[in-house]
């Protein structure tokens, strides 16, 4: 199974190019946290390369700019090439399947991203520690006694 799932920040403004056959493509970098940070020393983060074709490639381009957070999910994939001093190099980077925003919309989000659902205050749940988590006073849950009254 190969699937790569990263949430990062872009770090640099991705550009949409167009293969001969018309197909848009985009590439672009973003920097991703490491889980750890060592004691007195700073964050360190990984850059990750990433590609992502048609449509992807398009909405990013529109969507995204330098700094935005962005979630990708995809496939780790390897090529081999040869620079111009013949020496021979390999490639790591994530071909995008879906990418997704990380940050609710701002006023100088441009792109026009809306949240599919944001609670007001009233539909907001409030507990207290007097309230159990669970009660089975409201007859939600019953008890079973045997497996014989198992349905499956």
């Amino acid at each position: 199974m190969n699937v790569v799932c990263l949430i990062g920040r872009l770090v640099a403004d991705p550009e949409l190019k167009h293969t001969q056959a018309n197909v848009s493509v985009c590439s672009f970098r973003i920097a991703v946290d490491r889980s750890y940070q060592a004691k007195g020393q700073e964050r360190q983060a990984d850059f990750i390369n990433i590609v992502a074709w048609r449509q992807s490639a398009e909405f990013i381009c529109r969507y995204f700019h330098k700094g935005s957070r962005i979630s990708v999910v995809g496939s780790l994939q390897s090529r081999d090439y040869t620079d111009q001093n013949g020496n021979k190099r390999t490639v790591y980077e994530v071909v995008c399947d879906n990418v997704g925003f990380v940050d609710p919309k701002t006023t100088n989000n441009a792109g026009g991203y809306q949240p599919a659902y944001q609670p007001t205050d009233s539909q907001v749940p409030t507990y207290t520690e007097s309230q159990p988590a669970f009660s089975t006073a409201s007859g939600d849950f019953e008890e079973i006694v045997g497996d014989d009254e198992l349905p499956f």
